[in-house]
């Protein structure tokens, strides 16, 4: 079992067509794959009387409550709601620094999605976000001269980015992370951040 995965999708994001009918959040619990699960279904799919039936099925299962914001057109949503946690798609614009910025400013937890895939300038990026190392995304491009130079700014975290049931796993994220020498950063779980091997 691995210690955290807080980026995982669900059939509340009905729009991306990734997510298959059987990633439910009662498998994700039955299959058991991580100590603290965080669900972070897409925002755009949480508005109106959604996200109130998301965050008590979420809650009812014991995991962590968070979203995954992909447009800065979003932010203010989800700056409105009581997340434990943001998972964000920052690319390499003004507008998504800045919403970084914002984001850390309202003291929870932001996660970087896939920073790599999505071409972030870690060096815009407020030293307080986790970045993350994407088991979806990771493999796609030279990780060891992206994150190389950002070892010693940021926490970093693992995560599967689970569309699917297969992809509750963190094994690329892993080893990834093993040859650049990092140690994942719990975000939950204890008071303090807390980096393990």
């Amino acid at each position: 079992m691995i210690h955290q995965d807080l980026h995982i999708h669900t059939v509340f994001s009905t729009g991306d067509s990734s997510v298959v009918p059987g990633q439910t959040l009662e498998l994700i619990a039955s299959v058991g794959h991580a100590e603290v699960v965080g669900i972070s279904d897409h925002i755009e799919y949480l508005r109106g009387s959604v996200f109130g039936d998301y965050a008590e099925a979420v809650g009812d299962r014991g995991f962590r409550l968070g979203a995954e914001i992909v447009h800065v057109e979003d932010v203010d949503f989800a700056l409105s709601l009581p997340l434990e946690y943001r998972v964000f798609h920052c690319y390499d614009e003004d507008e998504c620094y800045t919403s970084a910025e914002r984001m850390v400013d309202s003291g929870k937890p932001l996660i970087i999605a896939h920073p790599m895939a999505l071409g972030t300038d870690l060096g815009r990026l407020p030293e307080e976000c986790y970045v993350e190392i994407n088991n979806r995304y990771v493999w796609r491009g030279d990780w060891r001269s992206y994150f190389t130079p950002w070892l010693e700014r940021f926490d970093f975290i693992y995560s599967s980015d689970a569309h699917q049931p297969h992809w509750l796993n963190q094994n690329v994220a892993r080893y990834v992370a093993s040859q650049l020498g990092i140690r994942e950063t719990l975000i939950f779980g204890n008071k303090e951040r807390k980096s393990v091997a």
